[in-house]
Formats: structure tokens, C-alpha cells, sequence
């Protein structure tokens, strides 16, 4: 119970809701005083410090970059001297700028569309670290420094507590209200059904065509590219016309059956094929 308190009073006060924060002597520190928590994020600097001393980080952005071009691929874990890192990226304004960039391209793309107007034309959306955000359960595990643990995070998913992503919401939204419907389509188990259901709900998502969980008889052994793109194929069969996908993993967007157009959200925590 403790723990889960932790998680819920990170997420709310330091992920993506309202924080206080102060800029002092080159980075920004959300300050947490009424429940003592103090994160500094630093600034990710490209360049030496001060007296030409070697920054760490520099290596780290290389990473990310070529993580983000899928250039490195089946990656276990993020390097550990990269905790640091991809903790003050994902917990800092660049994530959500990157993240902006990304879901305001998708709404102009789709602002361009002709659309049937027949109720069959959606957008496929991920779920984690694109709908709904997990930087609280990451954050007690070195942000991806440590192996994914299935049982760890379904317990926590399992809680249904998990913030949006603020960026997605708003395409979300901007989608329903040009007509486009939306499916939500994750590598979650059927099992985390209805607390997936509560939680995208009280996530603000209220509206949506389907929620496509993987069953794991079904789908024992398969890789997500091959899982992802068997459920996109079934909603074609039923007449659905995909006109946009969009999620954080290369797995949710490549394969077949991907739609009109994509779009790759950011995320250099977790790998998944």
C-alpha cells in the first residue's frame, strides 16, 4: 500500500499533471515539498561542461537517437549509464515537445482527409506510453535500466492508475471530432481487461469503436509485429479502414495491415518486437 501510494503521488504531482517547478543554476527541480520528493532534471546538453569535463550524456543522446531510428533493434535493457539520462529526457519538457511535434503532424494529416463518412474509417492507438503513460512504475525501475518484468507491471497496470499522455489525448479528441473513430489496440493481456478499461476512461478517454487486448492462447510465442498485425487484418475484414496507427514501439506500426499513414511516438525506455 505504501508503494502504490508512492506511484500514485509521482504520478499525479511530477509526471504530467501541474508541478511547482524553479529554474536554478542550469536545470529545473520539481519541487515536491509537501511530500518531500525532489527530482533535478538537467538540461541535456550536447556539448562539454564547464572547464571542458566529459558529460556522460553525450554518448546517451547518440543512443537514443539511433533507438528512435530503429537503428539499434532487440535491445534488452537502456545502458546503465544512461539511467540518468532517459530519466530527466522522458521526465523534462523535450519528451513532451517530441511528443507534440509527433501527434500535431498526425492532426494535420488527418485534417486532410476526404473522408466516406460511413462510421467505418478509424485510427489504431497503442495504449502504453501512447495513450495512457507508465512513468510512474518506470521511474521505481531505473527507467528501463532494468529487465522487464511481465508480473511487476501487470500488477501495476492492474491498479488502473496510470496517467494519459496529454499529447495523445488531444489527437484522440481532435480525431473523434472530424468523425474518425478510434480502436485501442495493446500488448496488455486480456486478463488486464477492465482495469485497462477504468483506467483509460478516467483518463478521459470515454469514446471509443474497440479495445483490443492480446490473448495469450492465441498469440503464445508470437512477436508483437506478428499480433499487432493479425488484429489490424480482422478489422479490415469487418470493413474498417485504417486510416492512421500510432504508437511508441516500431512493433505497433510495422508489419501489415498498418494503414493509411503512421506515426512513432517517442519512447527509449522498453524495446518491444
Amino acid at each position: 500500500m505504501v508503494r502504490l501510494v508512492s506511484l500514485i503521488i509521482f504520478s499525479l504531482a511530477t509526471i504530467l499533471l501541474a508541478t511547482k517547478s524553479s529554474l536554478c543554476h542550469g536545470k529545473t527541480t520539481l519541487n515536491l515539498v509537501d511530500h518531500g520528493i525532489t527530482f533535478s532534471i538537467f538540461p541535456l546538453r550536447l556539448k562539454s561542461g564547464l572547464g571542458g569535463h566529459y558529460i556522460p550524456e553525450i554518448s546517451c543522446s547518440s543512443w537514443r537517437l539511433a533507438v528512435e531510428a530503429h537503428n539499434i533493434i532487440d535491445w534488452k535493457t537502456i545502458p546503465q549509464e544512461c539511467e540518468g539520462y532517459v530519466g530527466n529526457y522522458v521526465l523534462g519538457k523535450q519528451y513532451r515537445e517530441d511528443s507534440k511535434a509527433v501527434t500535431e503532424e498526425a492532426y494535420k494529416y488527418a485534417q486532410s482527409l476526404n473522408l466516406v463518412g460511413d462510421g467505418k474509417d478509424i485510427w489504431v492507438f497503442d495504449i502504453d506510453e501512447t495513450s495512457l503513460s507508465n512513468l510512474p512504475y518506470y521511474a521505481q525501475h531505473g527507467f528501463g535500466v532494468e529487465p522487464f518484468n511481465e508480473t511487476s507491471f501487470s500488477e501495476w497496470a492492474d491498479h488502473g492508475i496510470a496517467p494519459p499522455l496529454p499529447e495523445s489525448r488531444t489527437l484522440y479528441k481532435n480525431l473523434l471530432n472530424l468523425g474518425i473513430k478510434v480502436v485501442f489496440l495493446t500488448g496488455r493481456s486480456e486478463s488486464l481487461r477492465d482495469s485497462t478499461l477504468k483506467n483509460l476512461k478516467d483518463a478521459g478517454y470515454n469514446t471509443f469503436e474497440a479495445l483490443i487486448l492480446r490473448n495469450s492462447t492465441e498469440y503464445n510465442g508470437k512477436t508483437g509485429v506478428t499480433y499487432k498485425s493479425s488484429e489490424r487484418k480482422k478489422l479490415e475484414e469487418k470493413g474498417y479502414r485504417i486510416v492512421g496507427n500510432i504508437g511508441d514501439q516500431w512493433s505497433d506500426i510495422l508489419g501489415t495491415n498498418t494503414g493509411n499513414r503512421t506515426f512513432k511516438l517517442p519512447d527509449p525506455m522498453y524495446y518491444i518486437s
